[in-house]
């Protein structure tokens, strides 16, 4: 195995390995980074996430949650996960859902996610406040290989989410869910935007209105007309 550089850059692709990118990662000064692997290149992210960011995060997390108790649609949730397929694929997304009857597959013990051994999250989030034209580009590609059926960039500056659905691997833009029947990518952004101006509190009252007065459970059975 070659020598990698004593001073790996971060925050940018680097030719490597499969195994030398376990051996960067797995160092103690690298503990907190991210880590990103396609193609026979590894990228560490290592960029502080300051105020903003998190609180795009949290928003999204709230938003989903809300939808699907109310949609009574099963969901896993991850944050900040590892999937990995060994020897060729890895990525840590900043929050990623298994659905419907995915919901239950991963066993609750599983630390790394063994893509050989398990489907691929439903749907993946990455929040960009620095890293975006990453998100849009090699990331993107990375998720359309793993086989993730959608894939959502949050741009933290815009107030925006790039919303894609993939299959065959390839992607295309798309305004309204499919892993989430009903949920609207405006309306999250709506939600984003007043996260500007209020507390998550406030936003989540509101998200939960619009959620409850705007969709209907689709698990439940159309209810029979009087005769």
């Amino acid at each position: 195995m070659r020598q990698l550089p004593v001073k790996l850059p971060t925050d940018t692709w680097v030719n490597a390995t499969w195994e030398e990118y376990l051996q960067v990662a797995n160092e103690p000064t690298h503990e907190r980074a991210k880590g990103y692997y396609n193609n026979g290149r590894m990228r560490l992210e290592m960029s502080p996430l300051g105020n903003p960011h998190s609180r795009d995060h949290f928003i999204v997390l709230v938003a989903i949650a809300l939808f699907v108790s109310i949609q009574d649609i099963d969901l896993d949730g991850h944050d900040n996960c590892t999937y990995r397929k060994t020897g060729y694929e890895e990525a840590q997304p900043d929050v990623s859902f298994y659905v419907g009857a995915n919901a239950e597959v991963v066993s609750w013990e599983t630390t790394i996610i063994d893509l050989d051994t398990y489907p691929a999250p439903d749907l993946v989030i990455e929040v960009a406040y620095s890293s975006l034209a990453d998100d849009k580009g090699e990331k993107r590609l990375l998720y359309e290989s793993l086989g993730v059926q959608e894939y959502w960039i949050i741009d933290v500056q815009k107030v925006e989410i790039i919303a894609f659905a993939i299959a065959n691997r390839g992607s295309r833009r798309i305004d309204q869910s499919l892993v989430l029947p009903g949920l609207a990518i405006s309306l999250l952004e709506e939600a984003l935007c007043l996260s500007r101006q209020t507390n998550h509190g406030k936003v989540s009252a509101w998200l939960l209105s619009q959620f409850q007065s705007t969709t209907h459970p689709i698990n439940q059975a159309p209810m029979e007309q009087d005769k």
